[in-house]
């Protein structure tokens, strides 16, 4: 049980993680669990890899934090190597994915604002997860998670997630529109992966209306989905702005919101800023995760696993009642049911598996990119039977 000392916000936790190596996890009770969750998409490099746990001794013996008033060299490298490797222009740090996502909900506001618009809109999709700050809660498109919070600042507009023609309903009837924000791939939202023509769609009408196409790369960024960032699966897409954390400190705290173009420009001294954001240890953390992530080919690692994944998943759940669509890109796995299933991650527990169920009747599954092939087999197996027995049960 979690102490009474803590807000109860994440209900009763019932498992008491104390360990972690490569991709396992032990409890106080010294059991292993393979983890096929990575924090939420966090620790993609799994647990305590060398390399970042070098980084971050190495510069905890050096400088931990300086103010943002002075030039920080491993935040410059870290901006430097982003940049090169998304073509964005610039970056903006932050402590999260929320804070990124504010960085670009700003951006937005701010050239609607040069435009003279009293109140700029941000057109946002259903099923959509941003974060648990007042804007991106109301960008958020899940009434539950935003209930109880009102009044919910003003400025956006919400159509069906992989839909354009709403989208474009939506020119004749609002001369207010400032920018697009999507995820690549729905995460919270049950996995869910749009038409392949959905971004290049998106971008071409953002540049037919001058508006920015913004991507909430929270959790398909730093090469879960097969590719550093989910929209190069689409050859020469770029945004105008783009947002990550989770996977970039792999477990340290840091996010991310790169601009490219007008957008780009948009920040002046005093704009925004950030106490932590871009701080000497979170930089050195994701300098490590970018290095190990090119020297390891674990991108290219998680695109195969992915179809490794899926294949076997596919295969072993063939015929089940109760198994909607089986779905993934690269490392993003999702599993629906046609009923809520959260039972199933209990269940998995006790078979030494970390799993998450989203979207209610979702099984989601976002391993390490450092997964081997018997440990991938052990996942869909163990999924597998668990799933064919709910189904039973359920019949």
């Amino acid at each position: 049980m979690a102490s009474p000392a803590l807000m109860q916000n994440y209900g009763n936790r019932t498992l008491t993680l104390v360990r972690g190596e490569g991709n396992y996890l032990w409890d106080d009770s010294d059991r292993r669990y393979l983890d096929a969750l990575s924090g939420i998409a966090v620790c993609g490099l799994g647990h305590c890899h060398p390399a970042v746990t070098l980084a971050i001794q190495e510069q905890a013996n050096t400088l931990l934090h300086v103010s943002n008033l002075y030039n920080i060299p491993p935040q410059e490298q870290l901006a430097e190597k982003l940049v090169s490797l998304s073509g964005m222009d610039n970056v903006f740090f932050s402590n999260s994915g929320a804070e990124a996502n504010e960085a670009a909900i700003k951006l937005a506001r701010k050239l609607g604002n040069e435009r003279g618009l009293a109140c700029p809109k941000i057109i946002v999709t259903e099923g959509a997860f941003h974060g648990r700050t007042l804007a991106t809660l109301t960008a958020t498109g899940n009434p539950k998670v935003q209930q109880g919070f009102a009044p919910l600042p003003e400025g956006f507009l919400r159509v069906p997630y992989n839909d354009v023609a709403a989208i474009e309903q939506l020119i004749d009837t609002h001369n207010d529109i400032v920018a697009i924000l999507v995820e690549p791939v729905q995460g919270e939202g049950g996995i869910r992966i749009p038409d392949a023509d959905y971004l290049p769609r998106l971008r071409k009408l953002c540049d037919q209306q001058d508006w920015l196409l913004m991507l909430d790369e929270i959790q398909t960024a730093n090469g879960r989905s097969g590719k550093l960032f989910a929209y190069q699966h689409c050859d020469g897409l770029l945004p105008d702005v783009v947002t990550t954390a989770k996977g970039l400190g792999n477990g340290v705290p840091i996010g991310a919101c790169l601009a490219r173009g007008k957008a780009a420009e948009l920040f002046s001294a005093g704009s925004h800023g950030s106490t932590f954001g871009g701080n000497p240890l979170a930089c050195r953390a994701a300098l490590a995760v970018l290095d190990t992530l090119e020297s390891e080919w674990l991108i290219e690692r998680a695109q195969q696993l992915g179809t490794q994944l899926l294949d076997q998943l596919g295969s072993e759940l063939a015929g089940c009642a109760h198994v909607k669509e089986i779905r993934g890109l690269g490392l993003l796995i999702g599993i629906e049911l046609d009923r809520p299933c959260g039972e199933l991650v209990d269940l998995a527990r006790a078979q030494g598996l970390l799993i998450n169920v989203t979207a209610g009747n979702v099984v989601r599954l976002l391993p390490p990119l450092t997964l081997t092939d018997a440990e991938c087999s052990q996942i869909s197996t163990t999924v597998a039977a668990l799933v064919r027995d709910f189904a039973q049960q359920a019949a």
